[in-house]
């Protein structure tokens, strides 16, 4: 079996696609949501703290010197990847609590009783017995 061929089968199972369409939108997701908190979000909570812009909220440690940019600890960026993160585990979280919730709903269903072909099957099959 050719490495080509291998390749091929290995790429064409189901888990393989699934994973990398659920790593494209996933991508795409994060992508909103980064959007979501930096221009929806943040602008109005910073309004409520007194018009603090969390985009620039840093620590100086060391001011600029003549070309060289001074040296920052950028936590409003940080705080906002915090909330980014916090809102796709929310999510997250309640697509899976979802998704546990229809496969304990399937599992627990009765499995399906025998068709009606079966059921005039068995009964003709009796009375063959039968006579």
């Amino acid at each position: 079996m050719s490495m080509l061929t291998e390749f091929k089968e290995f790429a064409m199972k189901g888990n393989v696609v699934d994973l990398a369409v659920a790593v494209i939108i996933g991508g795409a997701f994060g992508k909103i949501v980064s959007s979501f908190v930096a221009d929806i979000i943040m602008p109005p909570i910073g309004l409520i703290l007194g018009g603090v812009d969390f985009k620039t909220l840093a620590f100086v440690l060391k001011a600029a010197e003549g070309k060289a940019a001074a040296v920052t600890l950028n936590y409003g960026n940080f705080i906002q990847a915090v909330v980014d993160f916090t809102i796709i585990a929310f999510v997250i979280f309640m697509t899976i609590k979802a998704m546990n919730t229809l496969k304990r709903k399937a599992e627990a269903a009765p499995p399906p009783g025998p068709g009606k072909e079966e059921v005039l099957l068995t009964e003709i099959r009796d009375a063959l017995r039968a006579k």
